[in-house]
Protein backbone atom coordinates (compact mmCIF):
# COMPACT_ATOMS: atom_id res chain seq x y z
CA UNK A 1 0.00 0.00 0.00
CA UNK A 2 1.47 3.58 -0.47
CA UNK A 3 0.88 6.13 1.58
CA UNK A 4 0.21 10.05 0.91
CA UNK A 5 -0.01 12.87 2.76
CA UNK A 6 -2.09 15.76 1.88
CA UNK A 7 -1.41 19.22 4.42
CA UNK A 8 -4.52 21.80 3.82
CA UNK A 9 -4.68 24.84 5.74
CA UNK A 10 -7.23 27.06 5.66
CA UNK A 11 -7.95 30.40 7.42
CA UNK A 12 -9.06 29.32 10.24
CA UNK A 13 -7.59 25.77 10.93
CA UNK A 14 -5.19 23.58 9.23
CA UNK A 15 -5.21 19.10 8.80
CA UNK A 16 -2.59 16.45 7.80
CA UNK A 17 -4.64 13.98 5.72
CA UNK A 18 -3.39 10.74 4.68
CA UNK A 19 -4.57 8.99 1.92
CA UNK A 20 -4.07 5.65 -0.27
CA UNK A 21 -5.86 3.88 -3.08
CA UNK A 22 -8.02 1.10 -2.33
CA UNK A 23 -9.82 -0.72 -5.04
CA UNK A 24 -9.75 2.10 -6.89
CA UNK A 25 -11.19 4.53 -4.24
CA UNK A 26 -8.94 7.43 -2.32
CA UNK A 27 -9.54 6.38 0.89
CA UNK A 28 -7.92 9.10 3.85
CA UNK A 29 -7.61 10.04 7.17
CA UNK A 30 -7.45 12.83 9.59
CA UNK A 31 -3.72 12.52 11.68
CA UNK A 32 -3.18 15.99 12.68
CA UNK A 33 -5.32 19.07 13.01
CA UNK A 34 -3.76 22.45 14.05
CA UNK A 35 -5.93 26.04 14.90
CA UNK A 36 -4.98 29.00 12.14
CA UNK A 37 -5.90 32.53 12.46
CA UNK A 38 -5.15 36.25 11.29
CA UNK A 39 -3.21 38.12 14.32
CA UNK A 40 -3.21 41.94 15.01
CA UNK A 41 0.49 43.28 15.21
CA UNK A 42 1.35 46.93 14.96
CA UNK A 43 -2.76 48.06 13.77
CA UNK A 44 -2.23 45.39 10.82
CA UNK A 45 -3.76 41.89 10.47
CA UNK A 46 -0.64 39.11 10.06
CA UNK A 47 -0.20 35.94 9.39
CA UNK A 48 2.31 34.27 12.47
CA UNK A 49 4.06 31.88 9.53
CA UNK A 50 6.71 30.91 11.94
CA UNK A 51 3.88 28.70 14.01
CA UNK A 52 2.34 27.57 11.07
CA UNK A 53 5.63 26.07 9.67
CA UNK A 54 5.98 24.26 13.28
CA UNK A 55 2.77 23.03 12.47
CA UNK A 56 3.64 21.71 9.47
CA UNK A 57 6.29 20.08 10.52
CA UNK A 58 4.59 18.73 13.86
CA UNK A 59 2.05 17.56 12.02
CA UNK A 60 4.13 15.27 9.61
CA UNK A 61 5.63 13.68 12.63
CA UNK A 62 2.52 12.66 13.72
CA UNK A 63 1.37 11.29 10.18
CA UNK A 64 5.09 9.06 10.42
CA UNK A 65 4.46 7.39 13.44
CA UNK A 66 0.93 6.07 11.34
CA UNK A 67 2.32 5.65 8.36
CA UNK A 68 6.33 5.23 8.75
CA UNK A 69 6.51 4.99 4.45
CA UNK A 70 5.06 7.81 3.08
CA UNK A 71 5.36 8.50 -0.68
CA UNK A 72 5.02 12.05 -0.91
CA UNK A 73 3.27 15.35 0.11
CA UNK A 74 2.13 18.53 -0.80
CA UNK A 75 0.78 21.69 0.79
CA UNK A 76 -2.14 23.88 0.00
CA UNK A 77 -3.43 27.12 1.19
CA UNK A 78 -5.99 29.84 0.56
CA UNK A 79 -4.48 32.06 -2.49
CA UNK A 80 -2.83 35.63 -2.66
CA UNK A 81 -1.22 36.00 0.22
CA UNK A 82 2.90 35.93 0.13
CA UNK A 83 6.23 35.75 2.81
CA UNK A 84 9.09 37.72 1.46
CA UNK A 85 11.90 36.70 1.33
CA UNK A 86 16.15 37.93 2.49
CA UNK A 87 17.79 34.64 1.01
CA UNK A 88 16.64 31.71 3.39
CA UNK A 89 14.91 33.85 5.81
CA UNK A 90 11.42 35.87 6.31
CA UNK A 91 10.75 39.08 5.94
CA UNK A 92 8.37 39.83 8.79
CA UNK A 93 5.41 40.56 9.10
CA UNK A 94 3.25 38.31 6.78
CA UNK A 95 0.53 40.56 6.23
CA UNK A 96 -3.16 38.87 5.84
CA UNK A 97 -5.11 39.68 2.64
CA UNK A 98 -7.61 41.14 5.07
CA UNK A 99 -5.48 43.84 6.20
CA UNK A 100 -6.59 47.60 4.99
CA UNK A 101 -3.07 48.11 3.81
CA UNK A 102 -3.41 48.27 0.02
CA UNK A 103 -6.49 50.78 0.19
CA UNK A 104 -4.73 53.82 -0.55
CA UNK A 105 -2.28 51.49 -3.08
CA UNK A 106 -5.17 50.38 -5.04
CA UNK A 107 -5.32 53.96 -7.19
CA UNK A 108 -1.84 54.44 -7.57
CA UNK A 109 -1.71 50.90 -8.92
CA UNK A 110 -4.11 51.51 -11.80
CA UNK A 111 -2.90 55.16 -12.50
CA UNK A 112 0.12 52.30 -13.64
CA UNK A 113 -2.04 50.30 -15.71
CA UNK A 114 -5.77 50.82 -16.09
CA UNK A 115 -7.95 47.67 -14.74
CA UNK A 116 -9.30 47.30 -17.84
CA UNK A 117 -5.85 46.47 -19.12
CA UNK A 118 -5.07 44.59 -15.95
CA UNK A 119 -8.01 42.31 -16.67
CA UNK A 120 -7.85 41.80 -20.54
CA UNK A 121 -4.15 40.62 -19.50
CA UNK A 122 -4.72 38.30 -16.34
CA UNK A 123 -8.61 38.27 -16.25
CA UNK A 124 -8.40 37.95 -12.34
CA UNK A 125 -11.14 39.67 -10.88
CA UNK A 126 -10.45 42.71 -8.89
CA UNK A 127 -10.43 42.18 -5.47
CA UNK A 128 -8.46 45.08 -2.84
CA UNK A 129 -6.01 42.25 -1.46
CA UNK A 130 -5.08 40.79 -4.89
CA UNK A 131 -1.47 40.46 -4.55
CA UNK A 132 -0.03 42.70 -7.11
CA UNK A 133 -1.70 45.48 -4.55
CA UNK A 134 -0.28 43.79 -1.76
CA UNK A 135 3.20 43.80 -3.71
CA UNK A 136 3.29 47.47 -5.01
CA UNK A 137 1.93 48.73 -1.15
CA UNK A 138 5.24 46.89 -0.32
CA UNK A 139 7.36 48.17 -3.17
CA UNK A 140 6.13 51.71 -1.83
CA UNK A 141 6.87 51.11 1.83
CA UNK A 142 10.72 49.78 1.19
CA UNK A 143 10.04 46.55 1.92
CA UNK A 144 10.96 45.37 -1.40
CA UNK A 145 14.36 46.71 -1.43
CA UNK A 146 16.56 43.96 0.47
CA UNK A 147 14.02 40.89 -0.33
CA UNK A 148 15.32 38.28 -2.65
CA UNK A 149 12.21 36.60 -3.60
CA UNK A 150 8.25 36.42 -2.23
CA UNK A 151 6.97 33.22 -2.11
CA UNK A 152 3.17 32.12 -1.85
CA UNK A 153 1.96 30.55 1.55
CA UNK A 154 2.33 27.17 0.48
CA UNK A 155 5.74 27.65 -1.37
CA UNK A 156 7.16 29.34 1.63
CA UNK A 157 5.98 26.14 3.99
CA UNK A 158 7.43 24.02 0.95
CA UNK A 159 10.61 25.73 1.27
CA UNK A 160 10.81 25.43 5.01
CA UNK A 161 10.86 21.66 4.69
CA UNK A 162 13.03 21.51 1.28
CA UNK A 163 15.17 25.00 1.13
CA UNK A 164 13.75 25.05 -2.61
CA UNK A 165 12.21 28.04 -4.16
CA UNK A 166 9.12 27.16 -5.96
CA UNK A 167 6.62 29.75 -7.75
CA UNK A 168 3.46 27.25 -8.81
CA UNK A 169 0.96 28.17 -11.80
CA UNK A 170 -2.46 27.51 -10.08
CA UNK A 171 -1.66 29.89 -6.91
CA UNK A 172 0.65 32.44 -9.04
CA UNK A 173 -2.27 32.97 -11.14
CA UNK A 174 -4.72 34.23 -8.22
CA UNK A 175 -2.63 36.95 -7.61
CA UNK A 176 -3.48 39.05 -10.70
CA UNK A 177 -0.02 38.99 -12.56
CA UNK A 178 -0.09 36.03 -14.54
CA UNK A 179 -0.63 36.27 -18.39
CA UNK A 180 -4.29 34.69 -19.30
CA UNK A 181 -2.79 34.53 -23.08
CA UNK A 182 0.65 32.60 -21.97
CA UNK A 183 0.60 31.19 -18.49
CA UNK A 184 3.27 32.93 -17.44
CA UNK A 185 3.94 35.96 -15.38
CA UNK A 186 3.23 38.96 -17.73
CA UNK A 187 6.26 41.33 -18.48
CA UNK A 188 4.38 44.13 -19.20
CA UNK A 189 2.35 44.38 -15.79
CA UNK A 190 5.85 44.00 -13.65
CA UNK A 191 7.32 46.30 -15.66
CA UNK A 192 4.50 48.76 -15.82
CA UNK A 193 4.74 48.78 -11.64
CA UNK A 194 8.58 48.67 -11.74
CA UNK A 195 8.56 45.45 -9.59
CA UNK A 196 11.84 43.64 -9.22
CA UNK A 197 12.13 40.93 -12.02
CA UNK A 198 14.48 38.52 -9.95
CA UNK A 199 10.64 38.06 -8.01
CA UNK A 200 9.19 36.27 -11.01
CA UNK A 201 10.76 32.82 -11.78
CA UNK A 202 9.03 29.97 -14.36
CA UNK A 203 5.73 28.76 -12.82
CA UNK A 204 5.82 25.20 -12.01
CA UNK A 205 2.42 23.12 -12.49
CA UNK A 206 0.93 20.57 -10.15
CA UNK A 207 2.55 17.53 -9.81
CA UNK A 208 6.18 18.79 -10.09
CA UNK A 209 8.74 17.26 -7.83
CA UNK A 210 10.50 19.67 -5.43
CA UNK A 211 12.73 18.44 -2.96
CA UNK A 212 12.45 15.82 0.32
CA UNK A 213 11.62 15.88 3.73
CA UNK A 214 12.73 13.10 6.05
CA UNK A 215 12.81 10.72 3.01
CA UNK A 216 9.15 12.22 1.92
CA UNK A 217 9.15 13.63 -1.75
CA UNK A 218 7.76 16.83 -1.37
CA UNK A 219 6.21 17.58 -4.30
CA UNK A 220 3.46 21.02 -5.72
CA UNK A 221 0.07 20.34 -5.43
CA UNK A 222 -2.51 22.88 -6.93
CA UNK A 223 -1.09 24.74 -4.24
CA UNK A 224 -4.27 27.35 -4.31
CA UNK A 225 -6.77 25.38 -2.20
CA UNK A 226 -9.44 26.10 -4.83
CA UNK A 227 -7.39 24.35 -7.35
CA UNK A 228 -7.09 21.23 -5.75
CA UNK A 229 -11.08 21.57 -4.04
CA UNK A 230 -12.18 21.63 -7.92
CA UNK A 231 -9.59 18.64 -8.68
CA UNK A 232 -11.39 16.61 -5.28
CA UNK A 233 -14.80 16.99 -6.60
CA UNK A 234 -16.29 13.69 -8.06
CA UNK A 235 -18.16 15.56 -11.00
CA UNK A 236 -20.38 14.10 -13.60
CA UNK A 237 -19.76 15.88 -17.06
CA UNK A 238 -18.66 19.74 -16.72
CA UNK A 239 -20.92 21.54 -14.16
CA UNK A 240 -21.10 24.32 -11.73
CA UNK A 241 -19.59 23.81 -8.42
CA UNK A 242 -18.99 26.04 -4.92
CA UNK A 243 -16.13 25.19 -2.62
CA UNK A 244 -17.93 26.67 0.08
CA UNK A 245 -15.67 28.18 3.25
CA UNK A 246 -15.03 31.13 5.00
CA UNK A 247 -15.35 31.85 0.90
CA UNK A 248 -17.71 30.57 -1.59
CA UNK A 249 -15.76 30.08 -4.50
CA UNK A 250 -18.18 29.37 -7.57
CA UNK A 251 -17.28 28.77 -10.68
CA UNK A 252 -17.50 26.15 -13.92
CA UNK A 253 -14.19 24.77 -15.76
CA UNK A 254 -13.62 26.43 -19.46
CA UNK A 255 -11.18 25.27 -21.65
CA UNK A 256 -9.29 28.93 -21.91
CA UNK A 257 -9.65 32.65 -19.97
CA UNK A 258 -12.55 34.05 -20.28
CA UNK A 259 -11.41 37.96 -20.52
CA UNK A 260 -14.16 39.68 -22.21
CA UNK A 261 -15.98 43.07 -21.28
CA UNK A 262 -18.90 41.25 -19.56
CA UNK A 263 -16.48 39.09 -17.30
CA UNK A 264 -14.79 42.33 -16.21
CA UNK A 265 -18.07 44.14 -15.49
CA UNK A 266 -19.45 40.73 -13.91
CA UNK A 267 -16.06 40.79 -12.00
CA UNK A 268 -15.10 36.78 -12.81
CA UNK A 269 -11.58 35.31 -12.35
CA UNK A 270 -9.91 33.11 -14.72
CA UNK A 271 -7.49 30.94 -12.02
CA UNK A 272 -5.25 28.27 -13.20
CA UNK A 273 -6.53 24.54 -12.66
CA UNK A 274 -5.28 21.35 -13.40
CA UNK A 275 -5.09 21.74 -17.66
CA UNK A 276 -8.22 23.88 -17.46
CA UNK A 277 -9.12 27.56 -16.57
CA UNK A 278 -11.29 28.33 -13.32
CA UNK A 279 -14.28 30.97 -14.21
CA UNK A 280 -15.00 32.00 -11.05
CA UNK A 281 -15.97 34.19 -8.57
CA UNK A 282 -15.04 35.24 -4.56
CA UNK A 283 -18.10 35.60 -2.74
CA UNK A 284 -18.28 36.17 0.77
CA UNK A 285 -19.22 33.00 2.09
CA UNK A 286 -19.70 31.65 5.48
CA UNK A 287 -17.39 34.13 7.06
CA UNK A 288 -20.53 36.28 7.62
CA UNK A 289 -22.24 33.37 9.73
CA UNK A 290 -18.85 32.68 11.55
CA UNK A 291 -18.43 36.04 12.45
CA UNK A 292 -21.90 36.85 13.51
CA UNK A 293 -21.86 33.22 15.44
CA UNK A 294 -18.60 34.92 17.33
CA UNK A 295 -20.42 38.34 18.43
CA UNK A 296 -24.26 37.31 18.74
CA UNK A 297 -23.75 33.37 20.24
CA UNK A 298 -20.05 32.19 20.33
CA UNK A 299 -20.05 28.11 20.59
CA UNK A 300 -23.71 28.05 20.21
CA UNK A 301 -24.32 24.55 17.74
CA UNK A 302 -24.63 25.04 14.05
CA UNK A 303 -27.30 22.93 14.11
CA UNK A 304 -29.49 24.83 16.42
CA UNK A 305 -28.72 28.32 14.62
CA UNK A 306 -29.49 26.71 11.03
CA UNK A 307 -32.44 24.83 13.02
CA UNK A 308 -33.58 28.36 14.58
CA UNK A 309 -32.95 30.48 11.76
CA UNK A 310 -34.90 28.11 9.15
CA UNK A 311 -37.80 28.55 11.65
CA UNK A 312 -37.85 32.78 11.48
CA UNK A 313 -39.81 35.44 9.15
CA UNK A 314 -37.11 37.71 8.85
CA UNK A 315 -37.02 37.93 4.26
CA UNK A 316 -34.96 41.05 3.42
CA UNK A 317 -31.40 40.30 1.94
CA UNK A 318 -27.95 41.91 1.77
CA UNK A 319 -25.95 42.27 -1.11
CA UNK A 320 -23.07 39.83 0.15
CA UNK A 321 -20.76 41.52 -2.67
CA UNK A 322 -20.25 44.87 -0.69
CA UNK A 323 -17.08 45.49 0.88
CA UNK A 324 -18.90 46.46 4.22
CA UNK A 325 -18.59 42.87 5.09
CA UNK A 326 -14.90 41.87 4.55
CA UNK A 327 -13.52 43.04 8.01
CA UNK A 328 -16.18 44.63 9.83
CA UNK A 329 -15.47 45.49 13.43
CA UNK A 330 -18.76 44.33 14.03
CA UNK A 331 -20.67 42.03 11.51
CA UNK A 332 -24.10 42.96 13.32
CA UNK A 333 -23.26 46.55 12.95
CA UNK A 334 -22.77 45.78 9.33
CA UNK A 335 -25.71 44.16 8.34
CA UNK A 336 -27.70 46.79 10.26
CA UNK A 337 -26.17 49.49 7.70
CA UNK A 338 -27.37 47.88 5.23
CA UNK A 339 -30.68 46.92 6.39
CA UNK A 340 -34.07 48.88 6.70
CA UNK A 341 -34.23 47.66 10.02
CA UNK A 342 -32.58 44.98 11.88
CA UNK A 343 -34.03 41.69 12.65
CA UNK A 344 -35.91 41.53 16.09
CA UNK A 345 -34.13 38.36 17.53
CA UNK A 346 -30.53 36.98 16.43
CA UNK A 347 -31.37 34.08 14.53
CA UNK A 348 -32.68 37.12 12.22
CA UNK A 349 -29.37 38.01 11.24
CA UNK A 350 -28.22 34.54 10.37
CA UNK A 351 -31.98 34.19 8.19
CA UNK A 352 -30.26 36.91 6.55
CA UNK A 353 -27.49 35.95 6.02
CA UNK A 354 -28.39 32.01 3.96
CA UNK A 355 -30.70 33.96 2.33
CA UNK A 356 -28.55 36.62 0.88
CA UNK A 357 -25.71 34.11 0.11
CA UNK A 358 -28.45 32.15 -2.13
CA UNK A 359 -29.08 35.28 -3.99
CA UNK A 360 -25.42 35.80 -4.51
CA UNK A 361 -25.19 32.88 -6.06
CA UNK A 362 -28.19 32.76 -8.16
CA UNK A 363 -26.66 35.96 -9.33
CA UNK A 364 -23.27 34.62 -9.99
CA UNK A 365 -24.37 31.94 -12.18
CA UNK A 366 -27.02 33.63 -14.28
CA UNK A 367 -23.82 35.39 -15.01
CA UNK A 368 -21.79 32.19 -15.74
CA UNK A 369 -25.03 31.22 -18.25
CA UNK A 370 -24.99 34.21 -19.98
CA UNK A 371 -20.88 35.11 -20.96
CA UNK A 372 -20.26 31.28 -21.42
CA UNK A 373 -23.40 30.86 -23.41
CA UNK A 374 -23.93 27.35 -21.60
CA UNK A 375 -26.99 26.46 -19.48
CA UNK A 376 -26.02 24.16 -16.00
CA UNK A 377 -28.27 21.71 -14.89
CA UNK A 378 -26.05 20.77 -11.58
CA UNK A 379 -24.18 23.06 -8.89
CA UNK A 380 -22.00 21.12 -6.93
CA UNK A 381 -20.96 22.04 -3.29
CA UNK A 382 -18.02 20.79 -1.53
CA UNK A 383 -16.65 22.18 2.06
CA UNK A 384 -17.33 23.14 5.02
CA UNK A 385 -20.65 24.77 3.51
CA UNK A 386 -22.20 21.49 1.90
CA UNK A 387 -22.93 20.36 5.50
CA UNK A 388 -25.58 23.31 6.08
CA UNK A 389 -29.23 21.91 4.57
CA UNK A 390 -30.88 24.97 5.05
CA UNK A 391 -28.38 26.91 3.03
CA UNK A 392 -28.20 24.29 0.17
CA UNK A 393 -32.17 24.34 0.00
CA UNK A 394 -32.10 28.16 -0.35
CA UNK A 395 -29.43 27.69 -2.80
CA UNK A 396 -31.68 25.15 -4.73
CA UNK A 397 -34.97 27.17 -4.41
CA UNK A 398 -32.94 30.20 -5.54
CA UNK A 399 -30.74 29.29 -8.35
CA UNK A 400 -32.98 26.12 -9.75
CA UNK A 401 -30.33 24.14 -10.36
CA UNK A 402 -30.01 20.28 -8.45
CA UNK A 403 -27.55 20.96 -5.72
CA UNK A 404 -25.25 18.32 -5.10
CA UNK A 405 -23.87 18.58 -1.43
CA UNK A 406 -20.81 16.64 -0.91
CA UNK A 407 -19.76 17.10 2.65
CA UNK A 408 -15.94 16.04 1.64
CA UNK A 409 -12.76 17.31 2.07
CA UNK A 410 -12.70 18.03 -1.38
CA UNK A 411 -9.38 20.35 -1.25
CA UNK A 412 -7.36 17.31 0.26
CA UNK A 413 -8.81 14.72 -1.51
CA UNK A 414 -7.45 17.17 -4.51
CA UNK A 415 -4.14 17.24 -3.45
CA UNK A 416 -4.07 13.47 -2.74
CA UNK A 417 -5.19 13.02 -6.45
CA UNK A 418 -2.43 15.31 -7.92
CA UNK A 419 0.23 13.27 -5.91
CA UNK A 420 -1.16 9.80 -6.99
CA UNK A 421 -1.11 10.53 -10.77
CA UNK A 422 1.59 12.22 -10.40
CA UNK A 423 3.62 9.31 -8.96
CA UNK A 424 2.22 6.47 -11.67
Amino acid sequence: MKYYLAVDIGASSGRHIAGWLEDGQIQTKEVYRFPNGVETENGHLVWNIRALLDHVKKGINEALKAYPKIESLSIDTWGVDYVLMDGGDPILPCFAYRDSRTEEIIPKVHEKIPFAELYRRTGIQFQPFNTIYQLYADKLAGRLDKASDFLMIPEYLIFGLTGIVSHEYTNATTGGMVSAATGTYDEAVIQALDLPKRFFKPLRQPGTAVGEYKGIKVMLCATHDTGSAVEGIPMEGNELYISSGTWSLLGVKTPKPITDAASQAANYSNEGGVGYNRYQKNIMGMWLVNRLRDELCPGKPWREITAEAEEKHFDHTVDVYDPIFLAPESMKAAFDARLPHPPKCEMGYFRCAYRSLAQGYKQAIDEIERNTGRTYQKLYIVGGGAKNGFLNRLTEEATGKQVIALPIEATALGNLKIQMEAGK
